[in-house]
């Protein structure tokens, strides 16, 4: 440990049928597999210069020789029934570790920036959560200081009330909102953005 504060982020293993299923049902596996490949290398530029610890939590196997640098990220795989549990266990060890501030955040937003990490690590400072809303009605970061287990329990992960179900949770809580962003899930999410759609393959 260098740092008291961690950011972890969620990545599936890029291969092919895999990732981004919602999305491959109008552009194909393979251009869904391209885009997804470029939001990961995205993320690990916007992670790569934060001044914090960093970890990489794979759905299957964990990778050593990818675009993931052992030197700087902690690498762990991700273990649990559903998404609310995976997280829950890497928080819980997170804070096992002795690190004071935790931030979540997925692996497939383009318009994510070091920004967002750095207002959201402040914010922790007089706020016990930090959720960075997403448009799809879920949230594509989530930091704490303590483990609040209700906030991982009871939700119908990957649909639009996502959002809405944990505030309801934490409304006795301080909870500091960044600014809402979109997450890459299907093709209207991409539609006005050249970068990925130059990916397609035709």
């Amino acid at each position: 440990m260098t740092s008291k504060n961690l950011i972890i982020t969620f990545t599936r293993n890029p291969e092919l049928g895999k990732v981004k299923t919602r999305l491959a049902k109008t552009i194909g596996d393979a251009s869904a597999l391209a885009i997804y490949k470029k939001l990961l290398e995205h993320t690990q530029s916007v992670l790569h210069d934060l001044n914090c610890d960093k970890a990489v939590y794979y759905s299957v196997k964990i990778r050593d020789n990818d675009i993931w640098d052992n030197a700087i990220y902690q690498k762990h795989q991700q273990f649990g029934g559903d998404l609310g549990i995976r997280m829950q266990n890497a928080f819980k060890a997170g804070f096992e570790a002795g690190y004071n501030k935790i931030i979540i955040v997925g692996s497939d937003l383009y318009d994510l920036q070091p920004k967002h990490i750095n207002q959201a690590f402040k914010a922790l400072d007089s706020n016990s959560i930090t959720i960075g809303p997403a448009e799809d009605g879920g949230y594509y970061l989530l930091g704490m200081k303590t483990l609040h287990k209700a906030v991982f329990e009871n939700k119908n992960w990957g649909t639009e009330t996502v959002f809405e179900d944990t505030i309801k949770n934490l409304k006795n809580e301080s909870v500091f909102l960044l600014e809402q962003l979109n997450d890459v899930d299907t093709y209207d999410d991409i539609k006005n953005n050249q970068t990925l759609k130059a990916l397609i393959k035709s």
